[in-house]
């Protein structure tokens, strides 16, 4: 059988109710009780029951976080951060990868709520579909607006596109293309839109964009990229919305024959580590990271032992530019 707090109590020579005060650090024990304790605890192999003492505490020290798919390098890097920073400051973390699905999302959602974790942040696209307005669960976003009162974390996206855009017209380019996700989802990644459409215009440059309704739908991305390549052949410049949306776009341009930056430069957006090391001839947008986790993290920390209401904020850190031989 586990050995029990009463177990360790005899083997300790104190009370059951001093073995709790150590396991849950309440109260002033002495060092000399606690030595006491945990020695008596490596001596009968005693683990403590962590689901109970939450209970006790009322806090679990557990975060969750709920994305579209780790296999995305971007939320990959970005779910490692969030764990490593979380670890740092005492949580633990369950993570959820939802695949984009909306039933799924909403499953892992409820589930996180009745295991009664202290705080959740979210990097789906799933605006309107779950309750997030219903409760008052600490809850952060990555880039993506989820409710009226939910704060947001990411990269200055306005920032981003214009400095993709004055990249491209900088390097000569006259003809640009800009390729994004759904315009209809209400995220702060469509100010990159805005800011080529507002760059070309000041330029006195006509901006053309196409949408990829389904986010991680290759076949509909494969699509839209022949698309663009098909109604364009003279585009000069095409500025992607993502990386791997990028390197779709240089891979066509390779089975067409067409010249690598010499008619056709490409700019991407996301900068992460495994796509600078993979493939560091993309010219890229470099988001921050580690930045955006550790300001996520610490902004749901302060939601939790503060026990601040939830308020819409929304927190922008600068980008930088990662040449490579596509521009």
């Amino acid at each position: 059988m586990k050995p029990k707090i009463e177990d360790v109590a005899k083997a300790a020579g104190v009370s059951p109710t001093t073995v709790s005060r150590v396991l849950n650090n309440r109260g002033y024990i002495s060092e000399n009780t606690k030595n006491k304790v945990y020695q008596a605890m490596t001596d009968i192999n005693y683990i403590p029951n962590d689901l109970a003492r939450s209970l006790y505490n009322k806090k679990t020290n557990i975060i969750g976080l709920i994305v579209p798919t780790t296999k995305n390098p971007f939320f990959g890097e970005i779910a490692a951060e969030i764990e490593n920073d979380c670890s740092n400051r005492g949580y633990k973390m369950l993570i959820c990868n939802s695949l984009n699905n909306i039933e799924k999302e909403r499953k892992y959602w409820e589930m996180l709520r009745r295991n009664q974790v202290d705080g959740v942040i979210v990097g789906t696209y799933n605006r309107g579909i779950l309750d997030y307005d219903q409760h008052q669960l600490p809850t952060v976003a990555i880039d993506h607006y989820l409710s009226k009162n939910i704060p947001v974390v990411g990269s200055d996206n306005y920032q981003g596109g214009r400095l993709a855009t004055e990249k491209l017209l900088e390097s000569g380019c006259r003809y640009i293309i800009h390729i994004n996700g759904p315009g209809e989802l209400e995220t702060p990644a469509n100010y990159r839109r805005k800011a080529y459409e507002d760059t070309m215009n000041k330029r006195g440059q006509e901006p053309v964009t196409y949408e990829i309704s389904g986010v991680f739908d290759q076949v509909e991305q494969d699509r839209i990229i022949r698309q663009v390549f098909d109604e364009h052949p003279h585009a000069d410049g095409i500025f992607a919305s993502d990386d791997l949306l990028a390197l779709n776009v240089l891979r066509e341009a390779h089975k067409r024959n067409i010249p690598i930056p010499e008619k056709l430069k490409i700019i991407g957006y996301d900068g992460t580590e495994t796509i600078r090391t993979t493939a560091p001839h993309l010219s890229t947008i470099c988001q921050p990271i580690s930045t955006i986790a550790e300001s996520a993290v610490a902004i749901l920390q302060k939601q939790i032992t503060d026990m601040l209401p939830l308020e819409k904020s929304e927190t922008r850190h600068p980008v930088s530019f990662h040449k490579g031989s596509t521009v």
